[in-house]
């Protein structure tokens, strides 16, 4: 997912620099499964733009120096505060370190560079929430074609994919959301739009629902 994101921002912005925040496991042999992932996601980064790693501490030294407060209550909340300022003080480090000096009479640590931190949108993005075709866990229903009721895939027979971007409208009302998938009974024909947590915006007749663009596998909230 970090790989799509920043594929996408790279067709948005012109990326000359990436910096990549990296852990070190807390077991004696200094191994672990997300320090192997670290490496292999640096070596993806290094193919679109020059890239360098910089550890949690020397983030989070730069981010108090920035004034930008860390919520590590609930990571769950999606604001700022959770993880998007430690994103800005890795955009930071570029323009500002925290180097050693010495004169005639001290000597020690000072910041050198700046960066004014302004005000910007604020997006979640997510994946969306998409199942296999499941036909080994569904019994025979009556009235669905083919005598099976329809459950996971990413294909509908109204033309959209699950993933895909689109507009539906409802009593009048237009929403913006992802189809997440379908129903086509005898009764039926629907398409499930959801948000970008992959709650259930509603179920919406397909030729209500507009295709905006198809699916890049990631949500951003609107």
């Amino acid at each position: 997912m970090e790989l799509r994101v920043t594929k996408e921002l790279v067709k948005l912005f012109p990326i000359t620099q990436i910096t990549y925040e990296t852990v070190k496991a807390k077991v004696s042999k200094g191994f672990s499964p997300v320090m192997v992932g670290q490496k292999i996601m640096l070596s993806w980064l290094k193919t679109i733009a020059p890239t360098n790693a910089q550890e949690g501490w020397q983030t989070s030294i730069l981010r108090q120096q920035l004034g930008l407060a860390k919520d590590k209550e609930n990571k769950e909340k999606q604001i700022p505060e959770t993880h998007a300022h430690d994103g800005i003080a890795l955009a930071a480090s570029n323009f500002m370190q925290f180097e050693k000096f010495y004169t005639a009479d001290s000597h020690g640590h000072h910041w050198v560079g700046q960066v004014v931190v302004t005000k910007a949108p604020f997006k979640i993005i997510s994946r969306p929430n998409l199942f296999r075709r499941q036909l080994h866990f569904e019994n025979p229903v009556k009235d669905a074609p083919d005598n099976r009721k329809r459950k996971g895939g990413t294909v509908t027979p109204f033309g959209f994919r699950s993933g895909d971007l689109v507009k539906a409208e409802k009593a009048g009302k237009v929403y913006t959301g992802w189809i997440g998938g379908y129903t086509q009974t005898q009764k039926t024909k629907n398409v499930s739009v959801y948000d970008h947590n992959w709650h259930r915006i509603g179920q919406f007749t397909s030729s209500k629902v507009k295709l905006l663009s198809r699916s890049s596998r990631l949500c951003v909230s609107v």
